[in-house]
């Protein structure tokens, strides 16, 4: 194995990728490497009449989103991972693999490593799998964690 130096989590903050942070925890660690924390929010889509109504705007939605995910992610690792090998925090805005895969290229990433919730065939083929399409496109190694691997447990 060549010893990645930029590691990339992409989470949503949900099980599966809590898994995959634990391994990519695990091999920052091992190989010194630096850990990307990465969320994409999508696009806030609010309706026209949503301002006048609720009294908020799109603008202010995608704040909101933007900064709730950002100290999620703060709290990812601890100060004594933080001491181990360096942490960076990411937020970025749009479809989610389109996001991952910008900030893989854009910061060279050796190696993207993604919870994936094992969704059946249909399943998948008609809703998409964010990490499927991540692992298609990547323009370096992907490490997928499925959730409901028995083994995926202790890394």
């Amino acid at each position: 194995m060549i010893p990645p130096t930029t590691i990339l989590v992409a989470t949503d903050f949900s099980d599966a990728s809590g898994l995959a942070l634990t391994y990519a925890k695990a091999l920052a660690r091992r190989f010194e490497s630096t850990l990307h924390l990465l969320h994409v929010v999508a696009d806030a889509d609010v309706s026209p009449g949503t301002e006048a109504l609720w009294g908020f705007s799109e603008t202010e939605v995608q704040r909101r989103w933007v900064d709730e995910a950002t100290a999620k992610l703060v709290g990812l690792c601890s100060a004594e991972e933080q001491a181990a090998f360096p942490v960076r925090t990411a937020v970025e805005i749009g479809p989610p693999a389109d996001g991952v895969l910008r900030y893989a290229g854009d910061h060279q990433v050796d190696l993207v490593v993604v919870g994936t919730r094992g969704r059946g065939a249909v399943e998948q083929l008609l809703l998409g799998s964010v990490a499927a399409e991540v692992v298609r496109r990547a323009p370096c190694p992907v490490l997928t964690v499925r959730d409901s691997a028995p083994s995926a447990r202790e890394p």
